[in-house]
Order: C-alpha cells, then sequence, then structure tokens
C-alpha cells in the first residue's frame, strides 16, 4: 500500500498534515507516538473505516496495488475483504467459535468448504489445537488473548492482503501478548501487516519498519533497527528515550 500527501479532517478539525508513507509488502510495520497523534486514523484510512465517522474528510491518496482505494467506484465491501481490521479489544461474536470464523466467508459467497476455511484459519492464528475439541462452545467464553487470535482467524478466513492490527494487545496480559507477537511473525510469510501500538518495545521487537506520529504529522519512517538506534529527528529521539510522550 501507499499512503500520497494525505490530510484528513474531522470536521474542521485537522487530524493528519500531508502524510506519505509506502506499506513494504509482507512485513510487519509499526505506527508509534503519543496517544491522539493520528496513529488510528491513519490506520482507520487503510480500509476506509472512517467512512462510517459523519463529517470527516480525505484530502490526497491512498493507494493498494496501484488501486486509489478513495476511488468513487471502489466497492468498500471487497475493500475490506483484501484489507481486514483486529481491534484494541477483542470483539467476538456472541456465538460459537466455528460461527465466528464461518461469519465472513458465508456473507461473501465463500462458503464452499466451511470446516475446511475454518480450520485453516485456526491453524493460521495458532488457535486450531486450542479449540479444535470445542468449535460449538461459546467464544465469549474463551480467555482474552485466545478471543484476540480468534479474531485474527475471522480476518484470514476472508483471505486478505494486508492486516491491520489496532493496539491489539493492549488489553493482554504479558504471555497473551507474546503469543499475538510471534503469532505476527508467522502471519507476516503470507500477509502485509500495521500495527499500532503504544508500547516501543513491541514495536521494536515485532516489526520490520517504524513511523512515529506526532501531533498529525508523520515525524520520521524508517526500517525499525535504524529508527531505535540512530533516530533521525530529536523529537524521534526524545520519544524513543521518554523524554516526551
Amino acid at each position: 500500500m501507499e499512503v500520497r500527501n494525505v490530510s484528513f479532517y474531522y470536521g474542521e478539525t485537522r487530524a493528519l498534515q500531508d502524510v506519505s508513507l509506502g506499506v513494504k509488502d509482507r512485513q510487519i510495520t509499526a505506527l508509534i507516538g503519543p496517544s491522539g497523534c493520528g496513529k488510528s486514523t491513519f490506520l482507520r484510512l487503510l480500509n476506509r473505516m472512517n467512512d462510517l465517522i459523519p463529517g470527516t474528510r480525505l484530502e490526497g491518496s491512498v493507494f493498494l496495488d496501484g488501486q486509489d482505494i478513495y476511488a468513487p467506484d471502489v466497492d468498500v465491501v471487497a475493500l475490506r475483504k483484501r484489507v481486514g481490521m483486529v481491534f484494541q479489544r477483542p470483539n467476538p461474536f456472541p456465538q460459537s467459535i466455528y460461527a465466528n470464523v464461518a461469519f465472513g466467508p458465508q456473507v461473501l459467497g465463500m462458503d464452499s468448504d466451511l470446516d475446511g476455511v475454518v480450520e485453516t484459519s485456526l491453524r493460521a492464528a495458532a488457535l486450531w489445537d486450542e479449540v479444535k475439541d470445542d468449535l460449538k462452545g461459546p467464544a465469549m467464553d474463551l480467555a482474552a488473548g485466545q478471543q484476540q487470535r480468534l479474531c485474527i482467524a475471522r480476518v484470514l478466513a476472508v483471505e486478505p492482503e494486508v492486516i491491520l492490527l489496532d493496539e491489539p494487545c493492549s488489553a493482554l496480559d504479558p504471555v497473551a501478548t507474546l503469543e499475538i507477537e510471534e503469532l505476527m511473525q508467522e502471519l507476516k510469510e503470507e500477509y502485509t501487516i500495521v500495527i499500532v501500538t503504544h508500547n516501543m518495545q513491541q514495536a521494536a521487537r515485532a516489526s520490520d519498519w517504524t513511523g512515529l506520529f506526532w501531533l498529525g504529522e508523520l515525524i520520521e519512517y524508517n526500517d525499525t533497527a535504524t529508527m531505535f538506534t540512530t533516530p533521525q529527528d530529536p523529537k524521534t529521539e526524545a520519544y524513543l528515550t521518554g523524554r516526551v510522550g
């Protein structure tokens, strides 16, 4: 994906200012920065989730495989199939584990082999071995970390190209957080991943590329190793060392 000269407004309030960023294919890109700096707004631009908020406006362009996803003829449902999203808190449907994963394929008419899709998706989310004997059990009974992996499986079931993760570990304990980070490393072999996180250690551990947002601007974007060892912008160094935040 590529974002070019994007500014974004909530009514008259500008949340993003002239942001340009290339998201690397089949790698993990982490977006960091203080609260309210525009990270989640930027993430939601990538599959047009901000369209659901009245009074918003975008300037600039966002491309997926060379196509402007904000062009008038774009099918937003098809876009969100290609660019899936996992939210901050696990949000499984109040249904069975099986029904959660099967929901998307059923809605999109991809249900010729639901059993196979459910198993493949749960395996890809590293959850199959834990739930295979209780697929008809309620998803809400799973532990928080399992629920978040179920939500990832639900996204994988519709065969996306890009996975957006908005603070996916903020509600999880350290063990569940590590499981999600390990899962991300496995998933990047097949998918492009963009994660918003307040946890700088997580960004350093889990990502290949890191972007720092500050008051709606993209201050610095570089490979993660360079970003955390030799940042180019004084604001980046100040944020990473905890002097501001």
